[in-house]
């Protein structure tokens, strides 16, 4: 078993906080570039990045043999969708737009049952069968590694949440803050009293269930420390290209200015995302 794999949940199991960003790019630097910001994961998004099985089994490749821990969004809360992320290298996966236990069931059966499947599987996960001691074993020393983590993002979801917490199996909450906005009716104010207060109320009552949490913001890192602040523990900070885009407009802000050149079109602002 590849060890480095395991950094990721180990953190969590001791109580540490984690940090990690987005990347969107498939360019092989991208790795090396992200362990030497110190950084202990790297969040793969396959709902909305065009990404193949085979560039995100590059990625997840490359980025382990850096020792930093892929986790990878994938498309749509399907099991199969799940294994087959997993089988390319992916230490965690996270499981989009989850409004309902029964989705949870299902890709926790997928992430932490592997290789069981069918209707085998479906009697292990509702009880209705009793796992044989042998195999238990063996299932859980075989996904002993891996990480399952539901996005929660919308009203239904937050009104269905002590039932997806509820779920054994399940590691952890990413908040999804645009689309969580956009549900709540508020998009992208994400300095509105009701969106604030749906963000703690996640946050409260996934670390009351003793799991993990994180939010991924793409705006300054005061944010990121504020809801640090309230209990998230997985730093979910920004994405490649937004972090170009902001440095690179910064620093041309500041050239164009020192030559008299800048016309105000160019001056610092942030990529909202």
């Amino acid at each position: 078993m590849n060890t480095t794999k395991n950094i990721l949940l180990g953190k969590l199991q001791q109580g540490k906080n984690v940090y990690g960003t987005c990347i969107t790019s498939t360019g092989p630097m991208w790795p090396a570039a992200i362990k030497s910001a110190g950084l202990d994961f790297v969040f793969i998004d396959t709902e909305h990045i065009p990404l193949d099985r085979n560039e995100l089994a590059l990625l997840c490749q490359l980025f382990k043999s850096n020792e930093i821990v892929p986790i990878v969004r994938i498309p749509s809360p399907d099991p199969y969708r799940a294994c087959q992320a997993i089988d390319a290298g992916a230490a965690g996966i996270v499981i989009p737009y989850i409004e309902s236990r029964a989705q949870v069931v299902d890709l926790v059966g997928a992430v932490k049952y592997r290789p069981l499947k069918g209707e085998f599987l479906s009697a292990y996960l509702d009880g209705s069968r009793a796992m044989p001691e042998g195999l238990k074993e063996y299932i859980k020393s075989f996904n002993s590694a891996n990480i399952c983590i539901a996005n929660i993002e919308s009203v239904p979801a937050m009104e269905k949440l002590n039932e997806i917490l509820s779920v054994p199996g399940l590691d952890g909450v990413f908040i999804g803050p645009h689309d969580l906005s956009v549900s709540l009716g508020l998009p992208e104010q994400y300095d509105h009293p009701v969106f604030e207060e749906a963000v703690k109320t996640i946050i409260h009552t996934t670390r009351a269930t003793g799991l993990h949490i994180g939010i991924h913001f793409s705006l300054e890192p005061e944010r990121q420390i504020k809801w640090m602040k309230e209990g998230a523990n997985i730093v979910v900070h920004s994405f490649d290209i937004a972090l170009f885009l902001q440095r690179l407009k910064h620093d041309m802000h500041v050239i164009k200015t020192a030559a008299g050149d800048d016309t105000g079109t160019n001056k610092e602002n942030k990529l909202v995302v």
